[in-house]
């Protein structure tokens, strides 16, 4: 199943939480901290938005930086994906 954003929409998914620190502790589920950094799975058309023109500036495929409780989240084929809209994205990383 494809999932297709609509206006302004973005489907990501989030890249996997660090499983050790830097000093090499080992952290548990518990411990670990919501990654705030996904792929972009697919983009909306943008275009006439609550009245205005919006412009995608995000593509298929690259890592992104979202606001930490930005979106909707959504299992589909089993898979964890999260919706928000473009404005809820904070950065691209190269």
């Amino acid at each position: 199943m494809t999932v297709k954003p609509l206006g302004d929409r973005v489907v990501i998914k989030n890249c996997e939480a660090e499983e050790t620190t830097k000093s090499g502790i080992i952290l548990t589920s518990a411990a670990k901290e919501k990654p705030q950094m996904a792929m972009v799975i697919a983009v909306g058309p943008g275009g006439n938005v609550d009245g205005k023109e919006i412009t995608m500036h995000v593509k298929t495929g690259e890592k992104v930086i979202y606001s930490k409780y930005a979106g909707t989240e959504v299992k589909i084929d089993g898979e964890e994906l999260i919706i928000v809209r473009q404005s809820d994205i904070l950065a691209v990383v190269e």
